[in-house]
């Protein structure tokens, strides 16, 4: 018998659930998938933007997954401090992997940058997507009567903040965005939104299909300028580039060569696509903000950019940074600043340069926040191939108690299967109440009450 916990239910986790029922011989295998919220799937429930309905029905596979009879799902578990210790899951399990992503964002170190108006991406995606800690985060409602935006970053999070931040209400309403976030966007002022990278088109790290739904938005006018692309030397010969950047330098072509309407109304929305520009300073207006301060930069021909000394302000009164996560210390583990990630070796924690017996990472915190999620199905399955190599000595070690009540008698109150299913049902039920699909419960009580069939 072969006991293992999986913490982390996003796909890392899932994954890594996955690949232990494939790759296991080991009869009696047990696995338990814990998570700190009380919901499943990580970053697919909580990351994935509303309108992007294709990559969350993603959570079907996982869902197939975590229904499987060998394992059992834990949520409102919490690691660490107020939960139960790293060193007591050892004892519970023969093996742990711990599959907890990142959960912080990176900073971009200018002044300005704590004003109000100014936040994360992250804050605003967790505020759109209902996570239960957004009120936490800091996003407040009242920075949507700003009528300018900067979006800082050229990643598929920063189009998706500023698509939905460009989108009209109706068309998020058949999404399960909570109500009171819908309301707010239906009655935003925002009618400006730049998006900036400091390097060239041809080094943005957004997909081409994210990118081609940017000019898709029936409310909004993509606007680029060719000078602007044409400072990137790939952009004037893409054909060297590899196929994914390659489509993203004909898509911006494209909107940059594209002739203007005869007559036109004004759009409702602008959305001005902008590079070569590194943000120096967050400029304050009345206490808040009131516009980015950008050096101009320029190819250093090696890849990188240079400052040209040059700058220029754009107005702003909101201001959301979307320059990539990064992972934090789990409390009984190692860890390591500068790269955000747990020291391991293929999968192995590694204590003192030494593998922990039982201890194994996967995902964002064993290799940082890259890739997409189908990155995580080789990273799981090399972690779960250096487990299942060492199983014969860790089944051997015996367990002290079994988990589920041990949870409870450390003061926890484990959300099972039956109670995600009950939390599903009540949110069909709130968006039936409300016209609407099925739509997310947006707080920690309300998700708690309907796990014990609260409504």
């Amino acid at each position: 018998m072969l006991r293992i916990a999986v913490a982390g239910s996003g796909p890392s986790g899932v994954y890594t659930a996955q690949s232990l029922l494939a790759q296991s011989t080991v009869p009696g295998l047990r696995i338990d998938v814990l998570d700190r919220l009380p919901c499943p799937y990580g970053l697919v429930r909580y990351g994935v933007a509303p309108d992007h309905e294709k990559i969350k029905s993603l959570q079907n596979n996982l869902r197939t997954v975590l229904e499987d009879e060998r394992i059992s799902f834990y949520g409102n578990v919490q690691i660490g401090p107020g939960g139960v210790s790293t060193d007591r899951l050892l004892g519970l399990y023969h093996a742990v992997v711990y599959c907890v992503g990142a959960a912080a964002d990176r900073r971009l170190g200018i002044p300005g940058e704590d004003l109000p108006g100014s936040c994360s991406a992250t804050a605003f995606v967790s505020w759109y997507s209902a996570h239960p800690d957004a009120a936490a985060d800091g996003f407040r409602l009242d920075w949507l009567t700003a009528r300018s935006a900067v979006v800082i970053g050229a990643g598929n999070v920063a189009v998706d903040v500023a698509r939905i931040l460009s989108r009209g209400a109706d068309e998020l309403r058949p999404t399960d965005v909570p109500h009171a976030a819908l309301d707010a966007l239906a009655s935003s002022a925002v009618r400006e939104v730049h998006m900036t990278a400091r390097r060239g088109p041809s080094q943005a790290k957004f997909t081409t299909k994210e990118l081609r739904e940017l000019g898709a938005l029936p409310g909004a006018e993509v606007t680029v300028d060719g000078a602007e692309l044409a400072l990137d030397p790939a952009y004037l010969d893409p054909a060297t580039l590899p196929a994914p950047v390659r489509r993203n330098v004909e898509v911006l072509r494209g909107w940059a060569t594209a002739p203007a309407p005869a007559s036109r109304r004004e759009p409702p929305r602008v959305l001005r696509l902008r590079f070569f520009l590194r943000p120096v300073e967050i400029l304050e207006r009345d206490g808040r903000v009131g516009g980015v301060r950008f050096e101009h930069t320029a190819p250093d021909g090696s890849g990188g950019v240079r400052g040209t000394g040059t700058y220029e302000d754009v107005e702003a009164q909101l201001v959301l940074r979307a320059v990539g996560y990064l992972g934090v210390p789990l409390t009984g583990l190692p860890f390591d600043p500068a790269t955000g990630t747990v020291p391991h070796a293929a999968g192995r924690v590694l204590r003192v340069g030494a593998p922990s017996p039982g201890e194994y990472v996967a995902g964002w915190i064993k290799r940082g926040p890259t890739g997409v999620i189908g990155t995580n199905r080789p990273c799981a399955k090399e972690t779960v191939t250096s487990l299942l190599a060492d199983a014969p000595t860790l089944a051997l070690r015996p367990l002290t108690d079994e988990p589920l009540p041990a949870l409870r008698q450390a003061g926890l109150r484990p959300v099972e299967w039956r109670g995600w299913l009950d939390i599903e049902r009540a949110e069909a039920a709130l968006g039936r109440s409300l016209g609407r699909g099925s739509v997310k419960i947006p707080d920690w009580e309300g998700l708690l009450a309907a796990s014990r069939g609260g409504g």
